[in-house]
């Protein structure tokens, strides 16, 4: 296979590989907590609240660099939900979603393991808005 062939390849495969997203934002106008979805959108887990910004990115740092250093504790509620919390040294840093069964867990638990190490992270925690006004664009049309 010649050279390029070879990194035109490995690029197709970054991309196809599957990907996930971090994404940072503001609770309650004040704390910060971040959530981490699948490459389908649908949110796997949601970190715990944090007093500054940065706590949330040095968690994602660590989960990015060593995931297999977490923990991941099954746990079924009252009503006969799955899910699973997310810990390192006893302190629980995340919940997951609610699952119905305990193999759609072990497959959310999958998705993590294989999605995290190439996440991106996207912070929407300054709230900026970055699409103009209806008002304003179609102002400008006429």
């Amino acid at each position: 296979m010649p050279f390029f062939g070879l990194v035109k390849w490995l690029f197709l495969l970054k991309i196809i590989s599957p990907l996930g997203t971090f994404v940072i934002k503001k609770h309650e106008q004040r704390d910060y907590k971040f959530t981490f979805s699948s490459r389908k959108g649908k949110t796997i887990f949601t970190s715990i609240v944090c007093k500054h910004k940065q706590d949330c990115e040095q968690m994602i740092d660590a989960l990015k660099a060593q995931i297999d250093m977490f923990a991941f504790t099954k746990v079924k509620n009252a009503s006969g939900k799955y899910f699973f919390r997310l810990s390192k040294d006893g302190f629980v840093l995340a919940n997951s979603r609610k699952y119905t069964t305990e193999l759609l867990m072990g497959k959310g638990v999958d998705e993590v393991f294989k999605s995290i190490p190439t996440a991106e992270v996207l912070d929407f925690s300054d709230n900026d808005f970055v699409f103009p006004d209806a008002a304003e664009v179609f102002e400008n049309a006429s």
